[in-house]
């Protein structure tokens, strides 16, 4: 039974590319979660300029829908931020169009909103066809001063008091404070088409003096990566992970933890040369050709970061996560 609650609705945004074959059960399932809220909502899908016959379907079957359009095939970060400018309510569900999120999701999320420093909230992700587990609690993790966000972890024996932080929320589900994503500007575009910028804004939030939290008992299930695998080749999709990577580490890493970077990079190429990973020597040149738009990435966070009332520092952020896992018993995944 969902708890009242006094939160004035949930505006969920969704980014749809080519997803036709997914839309109708991602749909479905969605609008079964949202009316057992018993609160107001609304569904906006910005589609980035699909090919397949997803605007023709979901103009027909579901009329009430915001449906966005986009120009030119803009990539993630653009084109969920046109429908996160027009959400109206008070939350904004991201959503992605390979997403299908179980009946109860939302109930075990307003708690969370309580709290007047939280950021946001996801869910569990499983399989689409079987329940194991593909995203936890995001476990921050370092290779000398290389951020990795590959790390999950869970409650060992997960309970609806967990409150477990995580280091990022995923951008396949994820429940925001549509002021606190205002604020922050949504997400920053430099990583446009995908990739990693999930990590960037919840680390923007986090280093705002917000907090991000994962919930065992939300649960969705989702189709991996069928959008981008389908578009673009394997080459290309690693070109632009390790260069979104680049941007992260150039943001968010302090000057001194900076120029350490840099000198881990230099094995890295020549590893990559020896190898024959010319994907990452790709990377590295569209890295330092847009070294500017980086910058004045850098430069919008240090200006938020001013107006804080309570701002951290990476390595603060880090410990804080750390030292809140170190009074649980958890599990990697």
């Amino acid at each position: 039974m969902m708890a009242e609650t006094k939160i004035n609705g949930i505006s969920v945004v969704i980014p749809s590319y080519n997803g036709r074959n997914l839309l109708g059960e991602v749909l479905d399932a969605l609008y079964k979660a949202l009316l057992a809220t018993k609160i107001p909502f609304e569904v906006i899908i910005c589609d980035d300029k699909s090919t397949d016959d997803s605007v023709a379907f979901i103009t027909e079957n579901y009329p009430q829908i915001k449906l966005i359009l986009n120009d030119v095939n803009a990539g993630f970060s653009p084109t969920i931020n046109k429908g996160i400018r027009q959400a109206q309510y008070q939350l904004v569900f991201l959503l992605n169009s390979d997403v299908k999120i179980f009946e109860n999701y939302f109930e075990s999320q307003f708690k969370y909103f309580e709290n007047d420093d939280t950021f946001g909230v996801m869910g569990r992700i499983l399989n689409w066809d079987d329940d194991s587990i593909q995203d936890g609690a995001k476990f921050p993790t370092f290779h000398g001063v290389k951020i990795k966000t590959t790390g999950n972890y869970i409650a060992e024996n997960p309970n609806p008091n967990d409150w477990l932080y995580s280091m990022y929320l995923s951008g396949a589900n994820a429940l925001v404070d549509r002021n606190k994503l205002i604020t922050l500007g949504g997400f920053d575009e430099l990583y446009a088409p995908f990739y990693v910028e999930d990590y960037d804004l919840s680390l923007r939030a986090w280093r705002a003096g917000w907090k991000c939290y994962y919930e065992h008992f939300s649960i969705c299930r989702h189709q991996v990566s069928v959008t981008i695998k389908s578009k673009n080749s394997k080459n290309f999709i690693k070109t632009i992970y390790y260069r979104n990577k680049m941007y992260l580490h150039f943001i968010h890493l302090n000057t001194i933890e900076l120029s350490l970077w840099f000198l881990q990079l230099i094995p890295e190429l020549i590893f990559s040369l020896l190898t024959g990973k010319f994907y990452f020597i790709k990377s590295l040149r569209l890295f330092f050709s847009s070294i500017k738009k980086a910058n004045q990435s850098k430069i919008r966070l240090y200006a938020n970061l001013k107006e804080s009332k309570n701002p951290r520092t990476l390595k603060e952020v880090t410990n804080l996560i750390l030292n809140s896992i170190k009074q649980k018993t958890i599990k990697k995944i």
